[in-house]
């Protein structure tokens, strides 16, 4: 008869989904155990392990003991201190002259532009201990700069010291971090309307109004999304401190490194520790949302 379905041939499987048995099917949640097994092995059950570790410290007391020690210890407070004006004033120095550099190789044309813009993308790989490291061969106690100075004037050394204090620390997390707020001033800026920039030169705008008024506000978005990624790496950046050899600087990273290596405090630095995962989840989560909004 027309309109009759054709006899399907024995033996042959049924290309209709619904006809497949739901037993012969994995049910589509399985599929999320694996990342969620190594995922708790690698992160959960150590920072699980942390947190207990600061609840209950192996020479008794109450959960909240070593939180009351901790807090209330100088060394603490100004570790937290010094943790948070570093990756602030690194943080705007990052803005300030990632922002300058953006312009000139977005803006400004000469030879090798393309090349520059690309090598900011080969540079966010590079090791933070690598641009310490070019920095104590530059600046070191026997770095070029001293060693120069020393040839030229003959004096037993050279004036440069700073690298061991926080201003040298300071500028080693300047030059590794800018180019961090620099990638997404880069798209930002390749995406802008260059007839914007036309129109306001041809109305006699200066280059400094065209800035203000123009790039400036466009740039916003990309500006608080690299600045709010370079501010939680600040705040976590333990080689640069350790590489610079600045003993009289003391961030959150170091005190957990101080506290468990070298005095064997574990209570403290599992302490020490969940405070800076929580300021940086924290900030991570103020980041994710300025990236969104940002579009990144």
């Amino acid at each position: 008869m027309d309109g009759a379905p054709e006899p399907t041939p024995q033996g042959a499987r049924s290309r209709n989904p619904r006809a497949t048995p739901q037993g012969n099917r994995l049910p589509r949640s399985i599929w999320a155990l694996p990342p969620l097994v190594v995922l708790g092995l690698v992160f959960l059950y150590p920072l699980a392990l942390v947190v207990q570790q600061s609840l209950s410290p192996e020479n008794g007391g109450g959960a909240f003991d070593a939180y009351a020690s901790v807090f209330a210890s100088h060394s603490f407070r100004e570790a937290l201190g010094t943790t948070v004006w570093l990756a602030v004033g690194a943080t705007a120095g990052c803005l300030v002259l990632g922002f300058a550099l953006s312009l000139v190789i977005a803006f400004v044309p000469f030879p090798g532009a393309k090349a520059v813009a690309k090598f900011i993308d080969v540079f966010l790989s590079f090791p933070s201990f690598l641009i310490t490291l070019a920095l104590l061969f530059i600046y070191g106690t026997a770095g070029m700069a001293n060693g120069l100075v020393t040839d030229v004037t003959g004096a037993a050394e050279g004036p440069f010291h700073f690298l061991t204090t926080p201003w040298g620390v300071l500028l080693a997390e300047i030059t590794y971090f800018t180019p961090f707020v620099m990638r997404p001033l880069l798209a930002a800026f390749s995406q802008l309307d260059t007839a914007q920039l036309e129109v306001a030169a041809g109305l006699g705008a200066r280059p400094a109004r065209i800035i203000r008024k123009v790039i400036l506000p466009e740039a916003l978005p990309a500006l608080a999304a690299g600045g709010s990624l370079v501010l939680v790496m600040c705040l976590n950046e333990f080689g640069i401190v350790l590489f610079t050899g600045a003993k009289d600087v003391t961030t959150l990273p170091m005190l957990v490194y101080g506290k468990a290596i070298l005095e064997s405090d574990y209570a403290a630095a599992c302490v020490v520790a969940v405070v800076n995962i929580a300021i940086s989840v924290g900030l991570f989560g103020l980041y994710r949302v300025v990236s969104k909004r940002a579009g990144a």
